[in-house]
C-alpha cells in the first residue's frame, strides 16, 4: 500500500522574511489528530510519551506532583512496554494512526474537489511529528488565509479537543498575521458519522454473522473531569444512543464500556476488558466490538482491543471476538466528513469562479 505524503503536494518552505507564495484557494483544512511515535522504539516512545502526558489537559495533576511522577516514574519504565505495543501493530507504511490520518485528508481533499471546492486539506498531529503549529505554519507560508480545524475526535473533551486548541493559540500567539480560523467541536450525533458507523457494523454482520451484544468501546476520561464540566461522557452516550437507534437496537442489544485507564484515579465506568471477562463468565459465547470514538485505528484499537481485550475474552471462556475496524477511509465516512467540512466551511469563497462563457451558457 502507498505512503500518503503531503509534502509531495506542497511547494518548498519560503525563506525566512519572504512573503508568502500567493495561493489560488487560500482555504485550508487540517485533520487533526492525537498523534504517534516515530518508530516503535523505546526512544521514540518516551518522546512521544513526554509531551503526550506532558499536556497539562491530559493530566489534570498539580504540575509539580506529576513532574516528579512522570519524569522519575513512568518516562523510565513505560516507554519498553509501549514500545513492544507499537511494535505488535507496526506496518511496512509505518504508524498506523498516521498513515489513516494522512490517507483520510487524501480522500477528503479530493472528495471535497469533486464537488467543486478548491482547498487544501492537510493532516496535522497534537504531538509528535507533522505537529498543527507546523501545518499552520507551512499553510501560512503558502498563502492560506482561512484554516477549518477538523479534530478526527468525534466526541469534545477538554483531554483532547481543547488540547488541540491550546495547540492552535500557542502557535497564533507567537505570529503576527493569523488567518482565519474555524473551529469545529465535536459532531457526536451527526447524522453522515453515525450512518458511517451503522453501515460499517451492517457490513461486517452480513459477512460475519452477529453477536447477540454490541459492544462500544469508548477512550476513557477521569470521572473528575466529568464532574468538573467535561461533556464527553454525555457525548458518547449520544454518538451510542443514535448508533443504535440507526441499527435498530434496543437497550438490551448494546453496551457503552470505557477503555485506556491511566493511573489509579477513578475512570468513566464500566471498563471495557473487565466488562468483557464479566461477560464471558456469564455465558457471552461471541463479542462484537466497536470503538465509535476512533476514527482511524491506531494502538488502542488495534492492541488494547483486538489483541488485549480478545485475549482476555477468550481466556474467560468467551469462543468468538470480533473487533470492527474503525473507519479508516471507508468512503461513507469519507463522504460524511465532506458534509460537515461543507457546513462549516459556509460564507468563504471555496468554489472556483465560473468562466464568463460558462457562465452565460447557465451552466
Amino acid at each position: 500500500m502507498p505512503i500518503f505524503k503531503f509534502d509531495r503536494f506542497a511547494p518548498e518552505p519560503a525563506k525566512p522574511g519572504a512573503l508568502p507564495t500567493p495561493n489560488a484557494a487560500q482555504t485550508a483544512v487540517l485533520l487533526c489528530n492525537l498523534g504517534t511515535p516515530d518508530a516503535p522504539t523505546t526512544a521514540a516512545v518516551r518522546t512521544f510519551l513526554s509531551e503526550f502526558l506532558g499536556d497539562r489537559r491530559v493530566v489534570e495533576i498539580p504540575r509539580l506532583v506529576w513532574w516528579f511522577i512522570l519524569n522519575g516514574i513512568i518516562l523510565r519504565f513505560r516507554p519498553a512496554k509501549s514500545a513492544a505495543k507499537y511494535a505488535s501493530i507496526w506496518t511496512p507504511q509505518g504508524s498506523p494512526l498516521r498513515y489513516w490520518t494522512e490517507k483520510q485528508a487524501l480522500l477528503l481533499h479530493g472528495h471535497l474537489g469533486q464537488r467543486g471546492h478548491q482547498v487544501a486539506v492537510r493532516a496535522a498531529m497534537r504531538y509528535g511529528a507533522g505537529s498543527i503549529a507546523t501545518q499552520l505554519a507551512q499553510l501560512k507560508l503558502e498563502g492560506f488565509t482561512r484554516v477549518l480545524l477538523l479534530p478526527a475526535y468525534p466526541q469534545y473533551s477538554a483531554t483532547t479537543t481543547a488540547s488541540l486548541w491550546d495547540a492552535v493559540y500557542a502557535w497564533a500567539g507567537n505570529t503576527r498575521f493569523i488567518p482565519e480560523l474555524r473551529f469545529i467541536n465535536s459532531y457526536a450525533s451527526n447524522a453522515g458519522y453515525i450512518g458511517a458507523l451503522a453501515n460499517s457494523v451492517r457490513k461486517h454482520w452480513a459477512a460475519n454473522g452477529r453477536s447477540e451484544l454490541l459492544v462500544l468501546s469508548f477512550h476513557g476520561i477521569p470521572v473528575q473531569a466529568v464532574e468538573r464540566g467535561d461533556p464527553y461522557q454525555a457525548e458518547c452516550l449520544q454518538t451510542a444512543q443514535a448508533l443504535a437507534l440507526e441499527l435498530g437496537l434496543g437497550t438490551d442489544d448494546y453496551k457503552v464500556t470505557f477503555q485506556s485507564r491511566l493511573g489509579r484515579a477513578q475512570w468513566l465506568q464500566p471498563y471495557t476488558e473487565p466488562t468483557l471477562i464479566a461477560l464471558a463468565k456469564a455465558g457471552l459465547a461471541r463479542a462484537d466490538v466497536i470503538c465509535p470514538g476512533f476514527n482511524c485505528d491506531g494502538l488502542e484499537t488495534l492492541e488494547e482491543i483486538n489483541q488485549e481485550a480478545r485475549e482476555a475474552f477468550l481466556a474467560a471462556g468467551g469462543k468468538a471476538f470480533h473487533y470492527i475496524p474503525c473507519l479508516n477511509d471507508n468512503l461513507d465516512w469519507i463522504a460524511a466528513l465532506a458534509d460537515l467540512c461543507e457546513q462549516h466551511l459556509g460564507g468563504w469563497p471555496t468554489r472556483q469562479p465560473q468562466s464568463s462563457s460558462a457562465a452565460r451558457s447557465g451552466l
